[in-house]
């Protein structure tokens, strides 16, 4: 095989460029450009033909360079503990759909409750140069700080309050979450309180502003299980089934998720308990089975895909270069079931 040949069995085509589309649906580049990035504001018909022009020739938009020009690379990273649990998957949805939007895409990293793997995911984001970095809580290494400090990217904490964010936090005070089903359950008059919760800063945090509201009224019983998050359907039955053991008399219990409270309140009926006369119990999440639990759930709703929402429109602004106020605040309430 002579070497002329070979080389012409090794040409590829030319790649397809912006400028071959644009020609293809007879309208400008910039218009292309546009509706590649900023969809919304090429009008349906134009934006139309141009991803069918888009399909039919298999182009895929060098956002390389187009990053390298603007300095923008239209990622925009966001660490979460876990996608198997209700609770953060739905601000996942409501953060991925208000990026897409916006002709930006979401780099997904998963932490398992691990500050040491945020630390890992969020020096290994760093390094893909994204647009902006989207944590979960506010309770990070020092390593992590210091890193997150020195790229000089918008920052937004989601799913906690503080008065003092790395740069926009978008939550709630779990503290005050804690505070609020006391003060519901000590309305109702019972005389052994208890909570029921996982390890993470959160869980821990309504845990704490559960038992500081209790102070001085009653003393919060805590189960001795070792509960890693996320808590189980199992950790619930089993915590509940210690309590019971430990005394008599009626008896309310917080639980740290749905989940776990679900637990919870299966064993209570299993072991003939009179919910909520003898046992009442409030979970956390208002996830989708809540309403049709026997008897039904009791539990703290927040609104979780306007967490995402909310921290995708922060972020947006931030690196548009407008300025975001610190904290965001989500409401919570609690949402009367019949089991509490």
């Amino acid at each position: 095989m002579s070497r002329q040949e070979s080389s012409s069995q090794i040409e590829r085509p030319s790649p397809v460029t912006l400028a071959d589309i644009a020609r293809l649906a007879g309208v400008s580049p910039v218009t292309v450009s546009r509706a590649i990035n900023t969809p919304r504001l090429v009008k349906p018909k134009t934006l139309e033909a141009i991803e069918r022009v888009i399909a039919r020739t298999g182009y895929v938009p060098n956002l390389l360079a187009g990053g390298l020009a603007s300095r923008r690379t239209r990622l925009v990273a966001a660490i979460v503990p876990s996608v198997s649990s209700t609770i953060f998957a739905e601000a996942i949805e409501g953060l991925n759909a208000e990026l897409v939007a916006e002709g930006y895409q979401l780099l997904l990293g998963l932490s398992g409750y691990d500050q040491k793997r945020e630390m890992e995911l969020t020096r290994a984001i760093l390094a893909r140069r994204p647009d902006g970095i989207i944590l979960t809580g506010i309770t990070h290494l020092k390593e992590t700080r210091a890193m997150l400090s020195g790229a000089g990217l918008p920052i937004v904490e989601i799913w906690d309050s503080t008065p003092s964010p790395l740069d926009t936090a978008v939550g709630f005070s779990h503290h005050d979450v804690g505070a609020l089903v006391a003060e519901y359950l000590m309305a109702k008059g019972y005389s052994r309180y208890a909570q029921i919760g996982a390890n993470d800063p959160r869980a821990i945090q309504r845990r704490d502003g559960f038992i500081k509201r209790l102070s001085g009224v009653a003393a919060v019983e805590l189960p001795h299980i070792e509960m890693n998050s996320p808590s189980t359907f199992s950790d619930g039955r089993k915590a509940l089934s210690q309590l019971l053991y430990r005394g008599s008399g009626s008896l309310a219990v917080f639980g740290s998720s749905d989940v776990v409270a679900h637990g919870a309140l299966t064993e209570a009926i299993a072991r003939g308990c009179r919910v909520p006369e003898d046992v009442a119990i409030v979970g956390f999440g208002d996830f989708d089975f809540a309403p049709h639990t026997y008897p039904s759930l009791t539990t703290v709703r927040i609104d979780r895909r306007m967490i995402g929402t909310k921290a995708a429109r922060s972020i947006l602004r931030k690196i548009s270069g407008e300025t975001v106020e610190p904290m965001i605040e989500i409401d919570f309430e609690i949402v009367a079931r019949q089991s509490a």
